[in-house]
């Protein structure tokens, strides 16, 4: 059950509000998705639009690629706060006029989810909203905090209680918690004790409030539509509403906007930039455009450059679609070889479409991808995807692709090996779960059943980016899980109890 807050502090209780709706299942299915990356989440906010609910549910569609396990709209008319959170994907409920209806206000944030901490339950569902003594406030998040659990044990014996298990919620209590008299002063007083990543979009009942953490892991984007602010994620939400593009919110940067204006604050020391480079290799949009670079354009340079560094003799380029295709594309273009689409990806089949049986699942792939026979029967090809996880998905679609009649099947990632988990908001397994990490190339290549394997070069990788190397002493973005070099401290590491594997690993570093 929702409450819509007045001025007063007076609430009212909306009946059909904040009921699942969506789908209740667990939407994560490792069996047909277990060599993919789990995205993050997506934020969108807008002040002093009269359509600003309907305005943030067209682009939280256009952010859907970032979270597909819940979305959530609080909107504020002048009065009352209005909040609107479901498990599923945003067409399930915001798509409805009546549920736009219960938006009202020229002010909203929105926030398209995928659980990095807490888990797929309607009380974690984004933005979070509270009462504070200032009034209400909400926040979306995009990202992780990494000390985020050492916050939430203090905040407890210091008596907060908590009704989530997301890291977000610290950023409510951390605010409500502060001594100044500002509210701005507050709440950058409780970003000063967040470590990690974090993209937020936050509201209160007189502002549209971003941050960005000082490495600008996350990214976030300022727009105009009407005249009026926008934040969001990627540059595509933009794009969906026609609105303008500004500029990038800047690394460690505070907006914000009210009826006087925006106002930017920087209440941190300047610090080199460190964005994840995954957002240029897996979780933004292809039409996006990042840090100033067209993603679609950097994964074909990354496709190039893969060419550059390996290229067997083979037939016809085919993607894994379709976050391979753009390097596959920038892969052909590069060596001549002609691309085609090998593999067609079936769009409509839902997460929950069956519950097959073991022997179903097995070759569940073929669910969501097809061999397209006539492109790849007697031909040597090579595949080209943009990473591998658990070489569960690839293992399959090599199968796939000899069944249809490859003469060799090669397999070529876009991106170095993962050999390290992600503590900034990617759901990738401990070291124990990645492939990379715990085989050899050789046995990798094996594993999968290709006639050879091989990895984009983390210098490979820097120069498709414009970079001369990678330069080991101030890499330019967050690549930790192709390094171990973590930008920030890992606080929480310290406090959850090592697994064997890595007890295993600590033992053979001594």
């Amino acid at each position: 059950m929702d409450l819509h807050h007045d001025s007063s502090g007076e609430a009212q209780t909306d009946s059909h509000a904040d009921l699942d709706f969506g789908p209740q299942a667990d939407l994560r299915d490792p069996d047909l998705d277990g060599d993919t990356l789990r995205e993050e989440c997506g934020v969108f906010g807008i002040y002093g639009h009269s359509d600003a609910a309907a305005i943030t549910a067209l682009g939280l569609h256009a952010l859907q690629h970032r979270g597909q396990e819940a979305a959530g709209i609080v909107s504020y008319d002048g009065t009352r706060f209005h909040s609107e959170r479901r498990l599923g994907l945003v067409g399930d409920t915001f798509s409805r006029r009546e549920v736009i209806e219960r938006l009202p206000g020229n002010a909203a944030i929105g926030h398209v989810r995928y659980a990095t901490t807490g888990a797929t339950i309607l009380r974690n569902v984004q933005p979070l909203f509270a009462e504070l003594g200032a009034g209400g406030f909400a926040v979306g998040h995009n990202g992780n905090l990494t000390n985020g659990l050492t916050l939430r044990r203090e905040l407890v014996r210091a008596g907060a209680i908590m009704q989530s298990t997301t890291d977000t919620e610290v950023i409510l209590h951390l605010v409500a918690h502060s001594r100044r008299t500002n509210f701005i002063d507050r709440f950058i007083e409780a970003l000063r004790a967040l470590e990690g990543a974090y993209s937020l979009v936050c509201m209160t009942n007189k502002k549209l409030i971003g941050a960005r953490d000082p490495l600008g892991i996350r990214p976030l984007v300022y727009g105009e539509l009407d005249g009026c602010p926008i934040l969001a994620s990627e540059t595509c939400a933009l794009d969906m509403i026609g609105a303008r593009y500004i500029r990038d919110i800047e690394p460690g940067e505070v907006v914000i906007f009210d009826e006087t204006g925006a106002h930017s604050h920087k209440p941190f020391p300047p610090k080199p930039a460190r964005p994840c480079v995954f957002e240029y290799i897996y979780f933004a949009r292809p039409d996006s455009i990042v840090g100033g670079r067209s993603v679609y354009e950097v994964r074909k340079a990354f496709g190039a450059q893969l060419a550059r560094e390996s290229h067997p003799d083979v037939d016809v380029v085919v993607p894994v679609p379709d976050s391979g295709v753009p390097a596959a594309i920038g892969y052909s273009q590069h060596s001549g070889v002609p691309f085609e689409l090998g593999i067609i990806r079936n769009h409509y089949v839902g997460r929950t479409f069956i519950q097959p049986t073991q022997a179903i699942r097995e070759s569940g792939v073929r669910m969501k991808h097809s061999a397209n026979r006539a492109a790849i029967e007697g031909k040597r090809i090579i595949l080209i995807d943009d990473s591998l996880v658990r070489g569960t998905t690839s293992r399959k679609i090599v199968r796939m692709m000899r069944d249809a009649g490859a003469t060799e099947v090669h397999f070529r990632l876009a991106s170095p090996p993962i050999l390290y988990p992600d503590y900034y908001g990617i759901d990738l397994p401990d070291r124990g779960g990645l492939l990379a990490a715990t085989h050899s190339l050789e046995e990798m290549r094996e594993l999968i059943g290709a006639d050879s394997l091989a990895f984009l070069s983390i210098d490979g990788m820097y120069r498709a980016m414009g970079e001369p190397a990678r330069d080991p002493a101030a890499p330019k973005y967050a690549d930790h899980c192709f390094t171990g070099n973590y930008p920030t401290h890992l606080t929480d590491q310290s406090l959850v109890e090592p697994t064997q594997h890595q007890l295993s690993l600590l033992a053979e570093a001594s």
